[in-house]
């Protein structure tokens, strides 16, 4: 990681690809990640680590599924953040936009379990680079 500011937009205007984030800082064990978001991703939990959202463009939805399969949707637009409590099987969809996470590195996008197969436009990866 470098030492110099991140531009978000230039940052984000740099690449293309929908859910496959980019890590634009580092902080203690977490990631600061960017991604695109359009279409639907995969249904799947982290189990032992939070997943924080802020939508950085656009609109961001997320399915939740509670422990007896009841599904709820949170509707987060452009300045709304969310967290997903670890344990808490999820599955993000967009019309199309821009998202900003904070998880431990090393987590997989696709989380420790996930149900279905993986959408093609979908990249199961703990982050790449800017």
């Amino acid at each position: 990681m470098t030492l110099e500011p991140v531009n978000l937009s230039e940052a984000l205007a740099s690449f293309d690809d929908v859910y496959s984030p980019r890590i634009v800082a580092r902080m203690n064990d977490y990631d600061v990640r960017i991604a695109h978001a359009r279409g639907e991703h995969v249904w799947h939990v982290h189990d032992d680590t939070d997943e924080f959202f802020l939508v950085l463009e656009g609109g961001f939805d997320i399915a939740l599924r509670d422990a007896d399969g009841t599904e709820r949707m949170v509707q987060l637009r452009k300045g709304d953040t969310f967290v997903v409590p670890k344990g808490v099987e999820h599955k993000p969809s967009s019309e199309g936009g821009s998202i900003l996470m904070f998880e431990p590195s090393g987590t997989l996008t696709t989380g420790d379990r996930f149900t279905g197969e993986v959408p093609d436009h979908v990249d199961s990866t703990v982050g790449h680079e800017l």
